[in-house]
């Protein structure tokens, strides 16, 4: 028994050094490195954002399973999780104020690798008999590069990362936030782990035994309620911090840019460490770069690449220019209003810091983190499952669906810290086989972009078809 435990002691200290070695400098500096290089070999992508927010709303007569809309909810589903809300506080609990303005960075940059993702997914998809569409950084390895076994590869931490980041990890944080004594009240004693774990799995099920165009339906409805939602409580809470916004905003400015002493509620931080949390976090809510949006946005119905790129990359623009950047805001702002605010712990400290806001701020972080993180569940669903499907062909759907809503159960009552730890690393990894194919598939985009984007032929059809395939 101990050497068991010993085992298992040093194999989670092993993954949990692991998972700082593949988040550490040289894969935020690749990640990022790749955002640069794509947004100059691109001409500033970011210029047409509006562009692709309009085609979002627009439909689509190109073939495909879901609408551009659909396919971009079911992105953002997936995306806007607790990365948001925890993960910037927990920026700002490690690199100070200051890695707030690097996240945002990230994501502004991301938008330009989201693009290429978006673009590689439509360019390389293919159909099956049944017509489905199904497509993402695996088909661009396979049929672009002709690297199948780099494709099985990212298929495998694709999975591997789905049951944990993208599920059980969710679910946790759904049961322990319903848990707290004391949440919505004095009289409020918390909800069982296992009855909260019953519903998630429950609601879970109901949406993901009809496939990707009832999930996404599902976003459809869930995620702009649940944006519009958040963004104005944020903005609610920021008029209400009103008077402390602008010495905020400085303090994000200037501890982006210079060491920051110890004080007024924060600790303090070097440059370095500034860029190094609010860029890894930025990049980690974002998944620009991680080739996860691409699987669900080939599945949609546009008439040439351009125009689902265009519309994947709005995802960055939401995700991370908007929504973490208002949750960065009220945290800095609410820490200096209220000094008595403990920074040490970013889960605890996005809880203070939003119910210091008379109201408004609890109600505000209970239900986004919910709708945030129940949304993740759907979205990483159908990223498991395409990738399942790639190595072990169609008949393995509903087993995945199964132990999908089995998994959705099991994580609300476990201990997760490995789990966490194992799918931080799984996430990591996916990202290589994918900035494999960006970087060198990067001819392909920028080809694609001059042909339709620059010389204004979006709505012209891109005549080809996609190659049917026996999965």
């Amino acid at each position: 028994m101990l050497y068991s435990a010993l085992l298992q002691f040093s194999f989670a200290g092993f993954i949990d050094a692991l998972s700082g070695i593949l988040w550490g400098w040289p894969t935020i500096i690749l990640l990022f490195g790749t955002h640069l290089f794509l947004t100059v070999a691109l001409k500033f992508p970011q210029r047409k954002i509006f562009t692709g927010i309009r085609l979002s709303f627009t439909g689509d007569k190109g073939a495909g399973d879901v609408s551009p809309f659909g396919a971009l909810a079911t992105s953002l589903a997936a995306t806007i999780g607790t990365g948001n809300i925890i993960g910037v506080a927990t920026a700002v609990t490690l690199g100070g104020p200051g890695a707030v303005l690097w996240c945002w960075m990230a994501g502004f940059f991301g938008i330009a690798t989201k693009y290429g993702e978006g673009l590689l997914a439509i360019k390389y998809r293919v159909k099956t008999p049944d017509g489905t569409m199904i497509g993402g950084p695996m088909y661009a390895l396979e049929r672009g590069l002709k690297m199948k076994w780099l494709a099985v590869l990212f298929c495998v931490f694709t999975a591997i990362a789905a049951f944990g980041i993208g599920n059980s990890v969710q679910s946790n944080a759904i049961a322990s936030l319903l848990a707290q004594p004391g949440l919505l009240g004095e009289s409020y004693t918390g909800i069982s782990t296992q009855l909260t774990g019953l519903v998630v799995s429950a609601l879970v099920a109901l949406v993901i035994i009809f496939g990707v165009k009832a999930i996404a339906k599902v976003c459809e409805a869930l995620v702009p309620f649940m944006a519009i939602f958040y963004v104005v409580g944020c903005l609610i809470i920021l008029v209400i911090n009103w008077e402390y916004l602008g010495d905020a905003l400085r303090l994000i400015v200037d501890s982006a840019f210079s060491p920051q002493a110890a004080g007024g509620g924060f600790v303090g931080s070097t440059v370095m460490m500034a860029a190094r949390f609010g860029i890894a976090r930025g990049l980690f809510s974002n998944e620009s770069g991680l080739g996860s949006a691409p699987i669900v946005a080939a599945a949609a119905q546009t008439r040439n690449p351009v125009r689902q790129a265009l519309v994947s990359s709005t995802a960055t623009f939401w995700d991370t220019v908007v929504v973490c950047a208002l949750t960065g805001l009220v945290i800095v702002s609410s820490i200096i209003a209220y000094p008595h605010i403990s920074v040490n712990d970013g889960a605890q400290l996005t809880h203070l810091a939003f119910a210091e806001i008379p109201y408004v701020g609890t109600p505000v972080l209970v239900i986004g983190l919910i709708t945030f993180t129940f949304s993740t569940i759907l979205g990483w669903s159908y990223y498991g499952e395409k990738a399942i499907q790639y190595i072990a062909g169609r008949k393995t759907i509903y087993v995945f669906r199964a132990l999908w809503i089995v998994a959705a159960y099991l994580g609300a009552n476990l201990d997760l810290a490995l789990v966490w730890s194992l799918a931080d690393c799984a996430n990591a990894l996916m990202a290589f086989p994918n900035l494999i194919s960006l970087l060198l598939l990067s001819g392909v985009i920028i080809k694609e972009t001059n042909k339709y984007l620059w010389k204004n032929r979006l709505d012209e059809d891109s005549h080809e078809e996609p190659p049917v395939v026996e999965d």
